[in-house]
């Protein structure tokens, strides 16, 4: 989620509003932030801190210095705001969860469309195999054992590749801010699953 997600003022609202919560120091409220967009949103400190000072200069926010910790505390003023805005904050946290549902709807397409991939790749390499079987003569000098090494790597490759492909698009999803949620890598594990059933049980027929 890009930082625009928050138009003008929002993140500010949504700052007294997590501090209305419990103090916080500027990293809890960056965390805070983290986990309440399902990880698609981490504001630098340089995001923060300026905000949180200007909250500050207008009374709505303290902050107490304690050692190397500073905790930020809403004011009874800033409180008088939040409930002002109610119907402001309402409107940001439907958004936030309306984006948050998006990406982990595009992040499930994304594992479907790669498992239905590796289905089909299994498939032509498996019609081909037997093409080939078919249109070679058997020679005395064919060996089950060699074949089947043979084939063993070819289903390690097929397997390190598919691997390599949904890894690459996961971190690569999160990297760009996206949320990857429990509930699409309990899907992944599903679908995982039922791809080593179909495997045993093709090898369980020979």
């Amino acid at each position: 989620m890009s930082p625009a997600v928050f138009s003008h003022g929002d993140l500010r609202l949504y700052l007294l509003s997590l501090l209305a919560e419990s103090p916080q120091h500027g990293y809890g409220i960056i965390q805070a932030l983290t986990d309440r967009t399902g990880g698609t949103y981490t504001p630098s400190a340089g995001t923060i801190y300026p905000r949180l000072a200007k909250l500050e200069e207008e009374g709505l926010v303290t902050k107490t210095v304690d050692g190397r910790t500073t905790i930020y505390a809403i004011t009874d003023a800033g409180r008088a705001e939040l409930a002002s805005r109610e119907g402001d904050l309402a409107g940001i946290e439907s958004g936030l969860a309306d984006s948050v549902r998006l990406i982990a709807n595009e992040v499930r397409q994304s594992v479907q469309d790669a498992m239905k991939s590796l289905r089909a790749d299994l498939a032509a390499a498996e019609q081909g195999e037997r093409s080939t079987a078919k249109s070679r003569p058997r020679a005395a000098s064919d060996d089950a054992r060699v074949t089947s090494r043979e084939e063993l790597h070819r289903a390690d490759a097929l397997i390190n590749a598919f691997r390599a492909q949904v890894r690459t698009d996961l971190r690569t999803h999160v990297a760009k801010g996206g949320t990857l949620p429990a509930s699409v890598v309990t899907e992944l594990e599903h679908a995982l699953d039922a791809a080593s059933h179909a495997v045993t049980a093709g090898l369980s027929r020979l």
